[in-house]
């Protein structure tokens, strides 16, 4: 692939991202996190119904004046949700044009609510995003650990809480060795979380890198134009975790996304 081709790409790529970020259901819609152990009266702040943990699932008592939809249609009575897997826009439960997810982190139920009308989707312009450079996608090398470890670290919201981690991706940078622990998503593409030199300085505290699938012999792309702002940057009520030990690398990535605009 040449430059010119992996510069279109990459310009393509920020182009979706800034789409995404500001979908009406997207990460900049998230105004609130309320985990249902803060509130044993099943009450939420600004959101209708009772909902409260049971067991494997969250159950919603509903009554007709809440205006609450289930699937599209107007809910009344007791629900018994598991957690919504796919995009906030399809949530199941629904109040007007906000999308109530339902969420489980280590046992702990929770519900979010997007907003499209959120202050921060209103004041979005953008994210900033240093142009394609070839120097920061380097050939990467993945080797899995002999079993999944989870390691404990700060998460965004202030609580600690299991990082999953697969296996070591090492690359190298004008010469320099460097590794970073990854996690193995379920299609075997990896993620890693990150931290270097500009963070907190000219980039965002930590960032995410999320390359494709290693091959048979663990070979992978590690593309730092395509690094990544974690969900926290754009709302504060997402719980991302911060990097592992070891995963804050000795230079300056100015390279990928950086900070909003």
């Amino acid at each position: 692939m040449t430059t010119t081709d992996a510069f279109d790409e990459w310009k393509q790529w920020h182009e979706r991202r800034v789409e995404t970020v500001s979908a009406p259901h997207g990460p900049l819609a998230l105004t609130g996190t309320h985990w249902l152990e803060d509130y044993p009266d099943g009450r939420l702040p600004a959101i209708p119904g009772l909902w409260r943990a049971d067991g494997d699932a969250v159950v919603l008592t509903a009554a007709a004046e809440d205006g609450l939809t289930l699937d599209g249609a107007p809910f009344t009575g007791e629900a018994r949700l598991t957690a919504d897997s796919g995009p906030a826009a399809a949530s199941r439960v629904a109040l007007g044009e906000r999308r109530l997810v339902v969420l489980v982190r280590e046992g702990i139920w929770g519900i979010r609510d997007f907003d499209p009308a959120s202050e921060a989707r209103r004041a979005f312009q953008g994210i900033e995003a240093t142009p394609y450079d070839p120097r920061w996608a380097v050939p990467g090398r993945f080797t899995p650990y002999g079993a999944d470890r989870t390691v404990r670290v700060a998460n965004a919201d202030g609580r600690e809480r299991g990082l999953g981690l697969g296996g070591d991706l090492s690359f190298a940078l004008d010469g320099q060795e460097f590794t970073l622990q990854v996690s193995v998503e379920a299609d075997g593409s990896l993620w890693a979380v990150f931290a270097d030199a500009t963070s907190g300085v000219s980039s965002y505290r930590f960032r995410f890198l999320r390359p494709a699938a290693p091959d048979a012999e663990g070979r992978t792309t590690v593309d730092l134009n395509r690094a990544l702002l974690p969900p926290c940057a754009f709302a504060d009520h997402f719980i991302c975790p911060f990097p592992p030990p070891g995963n804050t690398l000795d230079v300056a990535v100015e390279a990928g996304e950086r900070n909003l605009v």
